[in-house]
């Protein structure tokens, strides 16, 4: 890229060093959140949202505990001012809900602003106007005390309007393209309307710094906010508000460095809708305290509703991969990660740990609606067999020994490399059930005897090609006995090396499982299962599985 000569930094640096916020290292409490979703989010939307659709996305942002609702650009459009109109006169906005409304510092705007939110029980009035370098000198062409002037118009009309207007009103303030705007010359701008509002403990004032086009790294920014927050007039009195954008893809990293520099609220979206690249993610932003012991103050227990009510309403798609709600970012394909994964969750069930410290996964699943037999563990050809047993017995209760999980696993992955295709909870019950029960391809056992004499003796009837012959034979025990039984049969070894067993269900009508693992004459491994409400039954089903497949190979 050759015309990389042409692009300088747009951005400058407080006068003085402001470094304080990289003392510390986390955040302990949820700022105030604002969603824009409803005018930022809105405006960006290829197809801007209907009346009826607002409403409904305006009711989700209630329900997911947003307290600070900007509800639109109501001079924009005549969708926009009904919008509001509704929200007030249909009594929709809850006692403890504020809304907020953007106007440009611009007279007949301002006006028609007021207008719409007369009666509002609570109402954010949003002033702005653009104090950057490039926008004084190519579009308003005017110079820093011309374009301060403006900002002091607007707070003068908006103070004047608010006492003639029924309604209850605070006033905010950005100086848009902040980060194209000297930090002191922004500061002056900010106190200069600061002093207009003059405001109190009982009424106060906010001033939002926007990234309106993010062009610094995050510590730059919260260099920016920390002077903010240090030189701000009536600073006990004044919401710092931060709205980043996500040009720089530090949308993010803008908002948590900016609330460790000071900031008191953050404006953004639910999953970074906006202009561009997007707003800051407020989700994301509330699920990284969340994953910290932080009470984020926001709703998000049933992610996969709030994902669905969003991309239909927005005709957005949230990325399979985007932080915390995609469809895949508890999903873990990775044999190993798997595996780490199933011994991390028996270690909490066997040590009732009271904090979550599961490998690969930085929150429970479950505390976002999500679930461990779809959005987990997932099966693919590469999928190790901790991943294959731990799908097993998460959703259908078997326990798969450790002998027999590698063959089990090598089967799976097999199906799945072949079919290039991720395969279903139910699809690896399928695998696991034809490969180990009631495997009979060389021969069947139709009936067992036992008799107690010197231990246990046998009679087995073996189906073998249609014809039946009893075998008599003993052992120790009655799967012994049968063992013994098949090895004189056939003349190859039966021998039991893995024995495990297990009920599937709690109860008196309960049925069993039992996994059996012989060493064939090849010194190779064989497995079957056999499930019965008799576990003999089920033991001797399961070594007849597996002496077929050892006569089979």
């Amino acid at each position: 890229m050759e015309n990389w000569r042409k692009y300088e930094k747009t951005y400058f640096m407080p006068p003085e060093p402001c470094y304080d916020w990289v003392k510390k290292d986390s955040i302990d409490k949820a700022p105030i959140w604002c969603s824009v979703d409803l005018r930022d989010g809105n405006q960006a939307l290829i197809e801007p949202m209907s009346l009826d659709e607002k409403l409904e996305f305006f009711q989700l942002l209630v329900d997911v505990g947003f307290k600070m609702i900007e509800v639109g650009f109501p001079a924009a459009s005549e969708t926009e001012y009904q919008f509001l109109r509704t929200l007030i006169e249909q009594n929709m906005i809850p006692d403890d809900v504020t809304i907020q409304v953007l106007t440009q510092a611009r007279e007949h705007i301002i006006r028609k602003t007021f207008d719409a939110v007369k009666g509002a029980p609570h109402a954010i009035i949003h002033v702005y106007n653009s104090t950057s370098v490039a926008q004084r000198e190519q579009v308003f062409k005017k110079d820093k005390e011309q374009v301060k002037q403006i900002a002091i118009d607007g707070a003068k009309l908006l103070k004047e309007l608010a006492e003639e207007t029924d309604g209850n009103f605070t006033f905010q303030y950005s100086p848009e393209s902040f980060q194209g705007t000297e930090v002191e010359y922004a500061l002056e701008v900010c106190n200069a309307v600061l002093e207009i509002w003059q405001p109190t403990a009982d009424n106060k004032a906010i001033i939002n710094l926007p990234t309106t086009v993010e062009n610094a790294m995050p510590h730059v920014f919260a260099s920016q906010v920390e002077y903010f927050n240090k030189h701000l007039r009536d600073r006990e009195n004044v919401i710092l508000s931060l709205h980043p954008h996500n040009d720089r893809g530090s949308g993010v990293s803008d908002a948590e460095l900016g609330i460790l520099a000071g900031a008191d609220k953050i404006e953004g979206t639910l999953f970074g809708n906006g202009e561009r690249t997007g707003n800051v993610d407020i989700i994301t932003l509330a699920m990284n305290m969340y994953m910290q012991g932080v009470n984020p103050e926001l709703n998000l227990s049933d992610m996969p509703h709030l994902a669905e009510v969003f991309e239909r309403l927005t005709q957005m798609k949230i990325d399979d991969r985007h932080p915390w709600c995609g469809k895949l970012v508890f999903a873990a394909f990775s044999g190993s990660h798997q595996d780490a994964i199933s011994k991390g969750m028996h270690y909490r069930i066997e040590n009732d740990t009271e904090h979550w410290t599961v490998p690969y996964l930085p929150i429970n699943p479950e505390d976002v609606g999500r679930t461990y037999d779809s959005d987990v563990i997932r099966i693919n050809s590469q999928s190790g067999k901790g991943g294959v047993a731990y799908v097993l017995e998460h959703n259908y209760g078997m326990v798969v020994p450790k002998a027999m999980r590698e063959d089990l696993g090598y089967a799976v992955k097999d199906v799945s490399d072949v079919n290039h295709k991720e395969l279903s909870a139910d699809e690896v019950l399928e695998i696991f059930e034809k490969r180990y029960k009631k495997y009979t391809p060389v021969f069947k056992i139709s009936e067992v005897h036992f008799k107690q004499i010197n231990g246990i003796q046998t009679v087995v009837t073996i189906d073998e090609n249609g014809k039946k012959c009893n075998v008599e034979d003993g052992g120790n025990g009655r799967l012994d006995a049968v063992s013994n039984a098949l090895a004189s049969h056939f003349g190859k070894p039966c021998d039991i090396f893995c024995y495990e067993e297990h009920s599937l269900k709690k109860g008196s009508d309960s049925s069993a499982i039992a996994y059996v693992g012989i060493t064939g004459e090849d010194g190779k491994n064989y497995f079957g299962i056999g499930i019965d409400h008799d576990i003999i039954r089920a033991s001797i089903d399961a070594l007849e599985s597996a002496m077929n497949r050892s006569l089979e190979a």
